[in-house]
């Protein structure tokens, strides 16, 4: 008997899940990350790039069954899909997979909501469903790692792997909601494929389109479901073919057997790190660092210099150019600082240490900010290039005023297994986020409706919650 391809492979589990369904730690664990990216959706509604989205597809049109926050009209489920999940990535709040570097859920949940309001799917099949897409995308970044780089070959190339493994990892979500059969999955991934795309410049140089990448393959991801559910069909080689997905975009660096060993047994999904930060994760050890300085006693005036050391692949992202990085153009771009979140948590920040208000524009102009800011000088540390990626860690030196230097060094992200977020500061990051749209009522509300899911409770219940909040 043949093997199956690892997309039949995969189309088998996803068949398999919608049968049979997942376990009751699988599906808390989806239910908490539904709580994160709608937190995050609704903190993100006044985002200009979620307006952009929002009239475009308006402009678009089409038949109206799924919600997109912020609105009170439902949209096609792609447009819905894509709304959303531009929302969901627009702050740079969404959870991280490492060390591939992924931020799943902000790809994959958009679509599954949306399809699963369409089809009136219950709530355990939208959380199967989440979780399976999110495997997926996870395994195919972690397919696109390579141990010798100590990095994501997708990254290396200047692709934004989240978009383009997410677009599939969305696809399959949606083909589980719409009971499509192994066959037609394995096609959902082979269409997927060509559809997923993303460039990361934007983190160097400016722009906002990167927010919109997981909105384009949530969009992507249902389109390919929807194709595949009308006839077109896909390659089963898909993947690992001489012209598949992964020769194309990481070449012989390839590692297609982790896209398979161990699926449907072992789960990448539970060690996703949940963000306490509304930046780029490259930037929470820093942020960590200059936290526990504070707490020691470390005041902005005493500061005469600060040394920030971090993964060398990291200064890419954050510390270049170093003009552009002492003094962002704008909030957005503060939130890809090095030197400027830094500052900003020396300073202190809100919610968990720093919170939106800390990345406004006003926020990114303001002078003791950026005194402070101009004051940090960021190089490759060794011992935090030979952690990475699997933690994103940090080493920070302050030279004080009367002569003393002060260090400190975070090995493990807060957020991630080492040090996870407790119940209590997960709900203070919900609320902080929710309550920038809704009262604190329907916030309430909305966090037992997601939670609920886990009873078999309709998807309805928190998209109509959703649409009155708006």
């Amino acid at each position: 008997m043949t093997t199956p391809t690892p997309a039949q492979q995969v189309g088998i589990l996803a068949e398999r899940v919608v049968r049979d369904g997942l376990p009751a730690s699988l599906r808390d664990d989806l239910a908490a990350r539904t709580v994160d990216v709608l937190g995050n959706c609704l903190a993100a509604r006044g985002e200009e790039p979620a307006r952009i989205v929002d009239a475009v597809v308006r402009e678009w049109g089409g038949t109206g069954v799924a919600t997109a926050v912020g609105s009170r009209d439902r949209l096609p489920a792609p447009s819905a899909a894509l709304v959303n999940g531009t929302l969901a990535h627009s702050l740079d709040f969404d959870d991280t997979h490492l060390p591939s570097v992924l931020h799943p859920s902000s790809a994959v949940l958009p679509a599954a909501l949306a399809v699963a309001e369409q089809v009136g799917a219950s709530g355990t099949a939208m959380l199967d469903a989440a979780a399976v897409g999110i495997e997926v995308t996870c395994r195919l970044g972690m397919a696109g790692y390579d141990e010798e780089l100590g990095n994501s070959v997708f990254f290396e190339h200047g692709q934004h792997a989240t978009a383009i493994c997410g677009a599939i990892g969305a696809a399959v979500a949606a083909g589980m909601l719409r009971r499509l059969d192994a066959d037609t999955i394995t096609s959902v991934i082979g269409i997927a494929a060509s559809m997923g795309a993303g460039i990361i410049e934007a983190n160097r140089t400016g722009g906002t389109i990167k927010r919109v990448h997981c909105g384009w393959a949530a969009h992507a991801g249902v389109a390919a479901a929807d194709l595949a559910r009308h006839g077109l069909t896909g390659p089963p080689t898909v993947l690992e073919g001489r012209f598949g997905f992964l020769q194309a975009f990481c070449g012989d660096r390839a590692h297609v057997e982790r896209v398979t060993d161990g699926l449907g047994e072992q789960w990448e999904t539970p060690g996703i790190f949940f963000k306490p930060y509304p930046c780029n994760h490259f930037t929470h050890a820093g942020i960590d660092a200059a936290l526990a300085l504070r707490a020691s006693g470390v005041t902005p005036e005493s500061v005469r210099g600060l040394t920030l050391g971090v993964p060398a692949p990291v200064l890419r992202t954050i510390a270049e150019p170093p003009e552009e990085k002492a003094r962002p153009r704008s909030g957005y771009h503060a939130a890809f600082s090095g030197p400027y979140t830094v500052a900003a948590a020396l300073l202190g920040g809100g919610g968990l240490g720093l919170f939106h208000e800390d990345f406004t524009d006003a926020a990114a102009a303001d002078p003791a900010r950026l005194a402070l800011a101009a004051l940090v000088r960021c190089e490759a540390d060794a011992e935090s290039t030979a952690i990475f990626p699997r933690q994103f860690p940090a080493v920070l030196t302050a030279e004080l005023a009367d002569g003393r230097t002060v260090t400190e060094r975070v090995r493990a992200n807060r957020g991630g297994p080492q040090r996870p977020l407790s119940d209590a500061e997960l709900s203070v990051k919900f609320t902080g986020n929710a309550e920038r749209s809704v009262s604190p009522e329907t916030a309430r509300q909305l966090a037992q409706a997601v939670w609920d899911l886990r009873d078999g409770r309709d998807v309805a219940g928190v998209t109509e919650l959703l649409r009155q909040a708006s």
